[in-house]
């Protein structure tokens, strides 16, 4: 690894400056090595998860790396642009200029989770090409079927010394983060992300981190039977193995019972096979299934009332590995299941009456990466949205801020630090470099010494 960043790095000085026709180009490859082997990007991940929907991933980890890549295109030359900034008097009388380039950092690092194991190394692969920048791919260990994928036709698309993908299992990843790159950008668990950032600190290395946390859906009185669909929809998407999945809802209690009702509809009409349709994925492997059931074997041991929804039975024909969507409701804060980001198809309920309790149990909590909302625009929307903090929000619905490539995504605190996507992407693995130009004449003479007075007349000009 430290061979292939230093190839990187000889190459990206040599080559210095980056053409931009020679970023649009990589990006076009990259979005071409995504399409061309479609079908067997989701051969690999049905593979690694024991059974995945093609059609998912079709959406979420084809169509879902294209896009970002092709808004790159699109906006790089607006991107690129110098971008001017103003002069403090009296240096701008006389002719003096300032902006901000933005160049490339060099060699960027990723590590990529398993959960969405193309999309979550493309989407920041739009930032690292469109700024410039050459890249090495940490793949996840659990995904072993896709990151073999990746090592074997990378070399189609790209030389070494712009995009190069790694394996292996912990102690790789733990050596990849300590390599000095110019930038380290990390998607997965909260926990890891901490060692990640220790890692990186001894070369002084920036990172982002897109980690996580326990993401709520605040339903306003009244909206049950409403929210019902969206909430299924983002909460069994990948049978929740999402970060960005709504991990328990909020809601006022006579609007518990309404609730339950329409999300066993909503289950049923998403899976009319229940846990053995089609499109209900798999957990990754046998641990985060016995996970996920000890989840729930500790909240039914603390008084909390489980309730499998969807159709019946839940286990003929499932296949491998597929855990029904379940509601955890009376769930409490001592409950594992509170907790821990949840990471499946297990969504706990708890009430809350009125907007002040619901922004004080999520403000007495670590920032979550997403917030989710199902109400009217109105006072209570509002103070949600100015009184609570977090990596992004969407309004009545779930997971669809993520796909908007205009938009920055990223958490916060405990979620994350930094954000990519769109134009942020392109910043944050961008040194944004200031430069001033002196005009013909010089004002700043007249502040050094010896000093007169037209110094003291200067001076007092700037300070009042």
């Amino acid at each position: 690894m430290q061979e292939i960043l230093a190839a990187q790095r000889e190459s990206f000085m040599a080559a210095l400056p980056e053409p931009l026709a020679l970023r649009k180009d990589r990006l076009k490859r990259a979005a071409a090595m995504i399409r061309d082997s479609a079908q067997r990007f989701c051969d690999a991940l049905s593979e690694d998860f024991g059974h995945r929907s093609a059609d998912q991933t079709m959406v979420t980890d084809i169509a879902g790396s294209i896009g970002p890549i092709n808004h790159a295109i699109k906006h790089l030359d607006r991107w690129v642009r110098r971008d001017r900034r103003s002069v403090q008097f009296p240096l701008g009388l006389l002719g003096a200029r300032a902006w901000v380039e933005y160049q490339p950092k060099g060699v960027i690092g990723v590590i990529a989770p398993w959960n969405f194991p193309v999309n979550l190394v493309m989407a920041p692969l739009a930032g690292v090409f469109a700024a410039g920048n050459r890249a090495m791919v940490k793949t996840s260990e659990f995904t072993p079927a896709t990151a073999a994928l990746f090592e074997e036709i990378v070399g189609k698309y790209f030389d070494r010394t712009e995009l190069v993908f790694v394996s292996g299992g912990p102690e790789v990843g733990k050596a990849f983060a300590e390599l000095p790159f110019g930038h380290l950008l990390f998607t997965g668990a909260t926990g890891i992300g901490r060692h990640i950032l220790h890692a990186a600190a001894d070369n002084l290395t920036p990172v982002t981190l897109e980690l996580g946390g326990k993401s709520p859906v605040i339903i306003d009185q009244g909206h049950a039977a409403a929210s019902a669909a969206s909430v299924a929809f983002g909460k069994l998407a990948n049978a929740g193995q999402t970060c960005t999945a709504p991990d328990y809802a909020l809601l006022a209690g006579e609007d518990v019972e309404p609730f339950v009702r329409a999300y066993d509809e909503a289950v049923k009409r998403l899976y009319p096979n229940g846990p053995a349709s089609d499109d209900y994925t798999s957990i990754i492997n046998d641990r985060h299934h016995c996970r996920l059931l000890a989840l729930l074997d500790d909240a039914r041991a603390k008084g909390a009332r489980v309730i499998e929804v969807g159709h019946l039975p839940h286990e003929a024909g499932a296949g491998p590995r597929k855990l029904a969507p379940t509601l955890v409701l009376d769930a409490r804060d001592d409950m594992r299941i509170m907790q821990e980001e949840i990471f499946g198809p297990l969504l706990p309920i708890r009430t809350c009456q009125g907007i002040d309790e619901v922004i004080a149990h999520v403000n007495a909590r670590p920032r979550p990466l997403a917030l989710y909302y199902f109400g009217p625009a109105g006072e209570n929307r509002d103070k949600l949205l100015t009184r609570t903090t977090s990596g992004n929000v969407t309004i009545n619905n779930t997971l669809l801020h993520y796909a908007q490539d205009d938009l920055p995504f990223g958490g916060v605190g405990a979620s994350g630090i930094g954000a990519y996507h769109g134009v942020e992407g392109f910043r944050a693995l961008s040194h944004a470099k200031g430069v001033f130009e002196q005009g013909r004449w010089n004002p700043s003479n007249l502040l050094r010494p010896p000093f007169g007075r037209l110094a003291d007349f200067i001076l007092k000009t700037i300070l009042r």
